[in-house]
């Protein structure tokens, strides 16, 4: 118990201290595509912190199989430098005690890796993308940026001069829109307006933006005349209640969804999310070869080879995923075959390695 104790520590204490530099690396990379997109006025910078939480599973299923694979590299490297894997093999542990000890932590990181991959990672992606479509389609000036002209996605463009210092008015407000005449015929409406700000209707649910003091143009390509509407008070939708994009990705799926779902796509993509899990186990099988060093060696001796075997499998995973999803890999073998291939490299690995003894 002791022993299982020590060993479970530093193969947690280590893949911990790897999966937080992977986590701020990636985090910090999207955290600064996010920025730049709302510095450029098209997301308001208050949904950063919502967008980058709902994206945390979605990392988290990645980085914690390839931590957990450098944890065990690492962690029993360093015991393989200090001996001690040798007192222990002395002292009666074997190798399969070894490696039976390895996957009391693995089934916990693959339970924390399968509850993201089946259940938080789609519903995040779903969160996410639904929020950055209403973003991209409704025109709200909470992000707007004074001083700038702005595209809004379905041919609106804004601009205000000045936002009073609540930040809840806009001041001499221009919106450009293109729209069709109920002949289909297109039009341009520009609308300019003294003051302007936002509103919710409590019956209806749907949010307006109310204008002040303005002009109404309608303008048919092509034509030399113009229709001209002056207001005191004018309101135009933003958005409707209950307004939701057609989000039918199987990315965005539910686990139980994609199971009634014998399309190509929807099983590519749940044979991925079943597969996660399983890979933290075969990753576990071949890092323990892959860590028995020589002292002479250093712990890192095999640190590159181990790397370039997780590329790989991860890369042939990827590879599977977007051929099952196009049809031109048969849904049936799916990416099974690739698992299998490296648990027999593992198991071989680990045979080979308990051949010449685990204590080298």
């Amino acid at each position: 118990m002791i022993i299982f104790r020590y060993l479970t520590r530093e193969i947690l204490q280590t893949m911990a201290a790897v999966a937080g530099v992977l986590l701020l690396v990636i985090m910090g990379s999207r955290f600064i595509r996010y920025f730049s997109t709302a510095a450029e006025g098209e997301i308001p910078v208050d949904i950063l912190g919502t967008l980058m939480l709902y994206h945390l599973p979605g990392f988290l299923e990645l980085i914690l199989p390839l931590a957990f694979f450098l944890g065990i590299l690492l962690a029993y490297g360093q015991l393989y430098l200090n001996s001690e894997i040798t007192v222990l093999v002395a002292c009666g542990t074997s190798p399969n005690r070894l490696l039976q000890v390895s996957l009391v932590p693995a089934a916990l990181v693959a339970l924390l890796v399968g509850v993201c991959s089946l259940w938080l990672t789609p519903a995040g992606a779903l969160h996410n993308e639904v929020l950055l479509e209403e973003q991209r389609s409704q025109l709200d000036f909470t992000a707007l940026s004074p001083g700038r002209f702005q595209d809004f996605g379905g041919g609106r463009t804004a601009y205000t001069e000045a936002l009073s210092d609540d930040q809840s008015r806009m001041r001499e407000v221009f919106i450009s829109e293109r729209q069709r005449r109920s002949d289909g015929t297109p039009q341009t409406v520009v609308t300019r307006a003294a003051q302007g700000y936002q509103t919710v209707d409590e019956d209806t649910g749907s949010r307006f933006l109310v204008l002040a003091d303005g002009e109404r143009y309608s303008v048919d390509p092509g034509r030399a005349e113009a229709e001209r509407l002056a207001f005191g008070t004018y309101a135009v939708r933003l958005s409707r209640a209950a307004q939701n994009p057609e989000l039918d990705s199987p990315e965005y799926a539910t686990t139980a969804a994609l199971f009634a779902d014998g399309a190509a796509p929807a099983q590519a993509q749940l044979q991925w999310r079943l597969g996660l899990p399983l890979m933290v186990f075969i990753l576990t099988l071949l890092a323990m070869p892959l860590s028995r060093v020589n002292p002479r060696q250093g712990r890192f001796a095999k640190l590159l080879p181990a790397i370039f075997l997780y590329v790989a499998y991860l890369s042939l995973l990827l590879a599977a995923l977007d051929a099952i999803g196009r049809g031109g890999w048969p849904v049936a073998l799916g990416m099974w075959p690739i698992h299998a291939s490296f648990l027999i490299i593992g198991l071989g690995m680990t045979l080979q390695a308990q051949r010449k003894g685990m204590s080298g």
